[in-house]
């Protein structure tokens, strides 16, 4: 008796969606880009703690850092961990409004993360251009 009810109960569980039924939205790729930038800022952090270490330690650990972030791939680096930076940043600003109740009709949700997108690509440019004016340009 108890296995014929169970075997009611399963047919008529609906089953688990699975990726193939999905259809890709900016607000669920937005959400994979959050935990995949959050996980990008453990390894910044590692940058962070490198630079400060060389600082306390003298100025040939320091010149070491400082050479390496002049590369090329240096450069790419601190951009990418700026935007990821930037980007989990707004992230997360977007769900304080969801927390609030606000934000979660189709169009609202949509232009949040639209913006948060936008805005992260926009800030990390603005701020790349102003610290380079900063510095002088190019040496």
């Amino acid at each position: 008796m108890a296995d014929a009810k169970e075997a009611r109960l399963q047919a008529t569980r609906p089953l688990s969606p699975h990726l193939s039924i999905y259809r890709p939205m900016l607000t669920m790729m937005m959400s994979i880009v959050h935990r995949i930038t959050g996980a990008a800022l453990y390894f910044g952090m590692l940058l962070l703690a490198w630079w400060l270490v060389a600082a306390a330690l003298g100025p040939n650990a320091y010149g070491r850092v400082q050479w390496f972030m002049g590369t090329l791939i240096g450069r790419v680096i601190l951009l990418g961990f700026t935007w990821a930076l930037i980007h989990h940043l707004l992230g997360g600003i977007r769900h304080l409004i969801w927390d609030t109740g606000r934000g979660f009709g189709p169009s609202e949700r949509e232009w949040l993360t639209l913006a948060g997108l936008v805005g992260s690509i926009g800030l990390t440019a603005l701020l790349w251009i102003v610290g380079y004016l900063m510095t002088g340009g190019v040496r």
